[in-house]
């Protein structure tokens, strides 16, 4: 507690730049005088009661809060228990109603009281009600809230040398050499903006995991991390090595059924604990792009993942066990290889046990449909895994925000009557285990995500993780007038600019539902030509299936049969591509270049219509944000700004690697008023090569 008053005190008496780091947690003094009035007046003190260290934190959350936004000093006084009420105060204190995370606030012209079933369910009332002031909300109120899913989780791919793969904001913010003995002041922020969101759990190292991480030098680092998290509701978790039992522990197998294997794991666990008393459980990643597994030994994901679930039957933890699992088959499809190799496991893992499943079937693209796993597992649970990091969304130089790209998935209906957020919950098969979990874009970058608009994309993950019922556009404005400004025009301004981004990002990328023609390994900019690689489907050519006839991967039938593994409901929607949703159609349809699609136009000029709007859309978007030059902070202006100006030149660089490669087979023009680029597809192909320079 003593490090984190000294933390507070520094809020308190030193002055911030806004350089980002403070993300959505900044309790700079309103502007409006009128409205300070309003809360000071019916804000004088804040009231503890049940005294403990977690509801001091929160208090001490509060104090901080209200006397920056306000900017006049709240006392916090101590009363007894058996207070009902307080004129002019904030009421903390627990009670014997409602759910172990939730809470429930009631505020007039007078007081406010906010109560929960526990301490951790106190402070996420507590940063609720903030939330509601730094939204200039009304103190009238009445607010009964608790999470839909009871994991939400980060999962950080942070390195042992401090590398972040896929990472683009700086190295491992974790900097392992330090700890335990020097704790970073950073990660108290990031604990308490994980916990303003509801985040309750973080997978502490990359899913392609290196015995390291279970050793006990690097045991008593994660313990140096989970005690500074753990005040804050939040649980840590380690990704496994699958044949830690061999290079770690000697042995000559690390077979799932061999006993020798199964007391290393039991034993390894208990020492974890040791370290870790609350320890949240296992993350693995097994048999997907050579990291090993069970299936090494012949044996199947479940005896791997189950094995693992022995080893920690009497503890609290849980093991999560990806699905993102495929062959290298040039004749096969890898849309359907996680579905071929758990459907016939259904029913056969542990209860201790979660199928972590990506949101599409193939890998983070920036619109993909929802995978096909969601719906037909009903007696497993499984969990859902997003990426916050933009690996293909532009990285750091893009602004893409990826909230209608969560929501699009989550509201997706699996059949006639659920949707996939409502798997995930556990709505649909009851289990008691959920998980919605989402690949971090945090590092060492001062302002945490190098672009700054990323941020947006943790605040707006943590939100709907939380409660998936919240639009894009509410979380955009909420993470706005928290960030940037409370001015209406410039509000909105920045919501529109926001929620158009992906769009736009979609149509100068992967317009159509065209999919995974990035460049190689960097997975940067476009390669659609790339017809060689360590396998097959890690082409472009595999998926985009571009020939003299047309384009697209028909998976009705003809190429694959993965439609068929969707409800009937669903096939009828994406089965006809006269009535496919466009954003979907090369992800189900093989098209001739001159099939007419519902827009009137041919799916070349389709294509190229929507090749062209995406760079004049990022123009636009660089106009808009030009206009709010001295509206907001100036450090947070320039940076964008130049970000902007990064993006317009690599969507024109999309924009004509796809056209310049595409009109070779479609030897079709391009459509009325676009101008063909000067530069050659050879130009084009001389920008990727750069990357591979060494």
């Amino acid at each position: 507690m003593k490090r984190l008053f000294v933390f507070f005190m520094l809020c308190n008496f030193l002055s911030f730049a806004d350089d980002g780091s403070r993300l959505w947690l900044k309790y700079d003094l309103i502007k409006s005088e009128s409205q300070r009035k309003v809360y000071s007046k019916t804000y004088k003190k804040i009231v503890v009661l049940n005294q403990t260290p977690g509801i001091e934190l929160a208090a001490k959350e509060l104090q901080e809060a209200l006397t920056g936004l306000l900017g006049t000093k709240i006392p916090i006084s101590y009363e007894s228990n058996n207070v009902t009420s307080s004129k002019k105060s904030i009421v903390l204190g627990l009670t014997d109603l409602g759910s172990e995370e939730g809470f429930s606030i009631a505020g007039d012209n007078k007081s406010a009281r906010i109560e929960s079933k526990s301490e951790i369910g106190l402070l996420y009332g507590t940063f609720a009600f903030i939330r509601r002031i730094q939204n200039l909300e009304s103190t009238t109120f009445q607010l009964t809230d608790s999470p839909k899913v009871k994991v939400r989780m980060l999962n950080h791919w942070d390195n042992a040398d401090g590398t972040v793969e896929r990472g683009y904001a700086g190295s491992s913010m974790w900097k392992w050499p330090e700890l335990p003995e020097t704790i970073d002041p950073r990660l108290i922020q990031y604990a308490r903006a994980n916990a303003s969101i509801g985040i309750n759990a973080v997978s502490i190292n990359n899913v392609n995991a290196s015995s390291r991480f279970l050793t006990p030098e690097y045991l008593r680092k994660i313990k140096g991390v989970a005690d500074v998290l753990r005040p804050y509701g939040i649980k840590v978790f380690i990704s496994v090595n699958f044949k830690s039992p061999k290079t770690l522990g000697g042995l000559e197998t690390s077979d799932p059924l061999d006993e020798s294997v199964r007391n290393w794991w039991l034993k390894k666990t208990n020492e974890i604990h040791d370290y870790i008393p609350d320890f949240g459980g296992y993350l693995v990643k097994a048999n997907s792009e050579g990291e090993p597994g069970p299936q090494d030994y012949g044996r199947t994901h479940a005896d791997g993942a189950n094995m693992l679930a022995a080893a920690l039957e009497k503890r609290d933890g849980i093991v999560i066990w990806r699905a993102f699992v495929y062959n290298a088959d040039i004749n096969g499809d890898r849309f359907q290889e996680a579905f071929n190799q758990f459907k016939p496991l259904d029913g056969s893992f542990h209860e201790k046990v979660v199928v972590q499943v990506k949101n599409g079937p193939i890998d983070f693209m920036p619109r993909e449909p929802f995978h096909p796993m969601f719906g037909a597992f009903p007696k497993t649970p499984l969990a859902m895994e997003f990426q916050i990091t933009q690996e293909y969304l532009g990285q750091s130089t893009h602004l893409t925000y990826l909230a209608p790209m969560f929501k699009e998935t989550l509201d997706s209906k699996i059949d006639a009557n659920y949707t996939v957020a409502e798997v995930v919950e556990g709505t649909k098969d009851k289990f008691p285990i959920s998980v919605i979990a989402g690949v971090a874009n945090t590092g060492s970058d001062v302002n945490w995500t190098g672009h700054p608009f990323n941020q947006a994309n943790w605040y707006a993950f943590g939100r709907l993780a939380w409660d998936y019922s919240l639009s894009s556009e509410q979380i955009a404005k909420e993470w706005t007038n928290m960030t940037l400004s409370h001015e209406p025009s410039v509000v909105n301004s920045i919501v529109d600019l926001m929620t158009e981004s992906l769009p736009t990002y979609i149509k100068y990328t992967y317009p159509l539902g065209l999919h995974h023609m990035m460049g190689e390994g960097h997975h940067y900019g476009p390669q659609p030509w790339l017809e060689k690689s360590g396998r097959p489907d890690w082409t472009s050519v595999y998926y985009h299936r571009a020939d003299a006839k047309g384009i697209g991967f028909d998976r009705n039938g003809k190429m694959s049969n993965a439609l068929s593994l969707y409800s009937k409901e669903v096939q009828n929607k994406w089965n006809n591509p006269a009535t496919c949703d466009l954003n979907y159609l090369m992800w189900f349809h093989h098209l001739d270049w001159t099939y007419k699609l519902s827009t009137g136009n041919t799916v070349w000029d389709e294509l190229m219509i929507r090749y062209f709007q995406g760079p004049e859309e990022v123009k636009a978007m660089q106009s808009q944000w030009e206009k709010l030059k001295g509206k907001i902070d100036s450090e947070f202006f320039d940076n964008v700004a130049g970000r902007l100006k990064t993006q317009e030149r690599e969507a024109y660089w999309w924009r004509d690697a796809c056209y310049l490669y595409f009109k070779d087979f479609s030897k079709l023009p391009l459509p009325n008023g676009l101008k063909a680029p000067s530069r050659t597809l050879e130009d084009v192909k001389n920008i990727e090569r750069i990357y591979h320079l060494r």
